[in-house]
């Protein structure tokens, strides 16, 4: 998934902020009894946050949420023409908007935090299992990440909840 558009995270964000959604996409995930709005269900399913199975059973389809981070964080720092050195690293050590390793030099580092952090958007406040979700999805270290972002200064953390306090942002 290349290219995420604002119209794509809109629309995720738009579907489980309306309270029928997200309770059938709750239920969906937790195996809860019961059946969900038909019409909640084909909602989600056209955010991408649900499918049908052959068999008519619903399922939830929460790896959207990955697919939108790596597409977000990959259209983020989109090259222009020569590669220049942070994107050199980028390319050295994302793969497929992964990260191959947790260890490098700290100057290569800074340049794939700074990228990661761009997930994240400033003014907004994370619990701790949101944050570890969301770097989840570059790493399975994801509390080395996270460490990471905390000591440069790129996330901030008081009991349990983070904010973006460093590293570029897009206007």
């Amino acid at each position: 998934m290349g290219e995420v558009n604002d119209h794509d995270l809109r629309r995720v964000l738009g579907l489980l902020s309306q309270d029928d959604t997200l309770r059938a996409f709750s239920a969906l995930v937790l195996g809860l009894p019961g059946d969900p709005s038909p019409k909640a269900l084909h909602r989600l399913a056209a955010g991408g946050l649900a499918a049908r199975g052959d068999d008519g059973t619903w399922r939830a389809t929460p790896e959207r949420f990955r697919e939108l981070l790596r597409a977000h964080a990959e259209s983020a720092d989109e090259p222009a023409g020569e590669l220049g050195a942070e994107e050199r690293v980028l390319r050295t050590f994302l793969v497929g908007g992964r990260l191959t390793t947790t260890t490098m030099r700290r100057d290569k580092r800074l340049v794939v935090l700074r990228y990661i952090v761009r997930v994240f958007e400033p003014g907004v406040r994370y619990p701790e299992k949101d944050v570890n979700v969301a770097l989840r999805a570059f790493h399975d270290d994801h509390a080395a990440l996270r460490r990471y972002l905390v000591d440069e200064g790129l996330l901030s953390r008081e009991d349990n909840v983070y904010w973006r306090s460093g590293g570029p942002v897009d206007v």
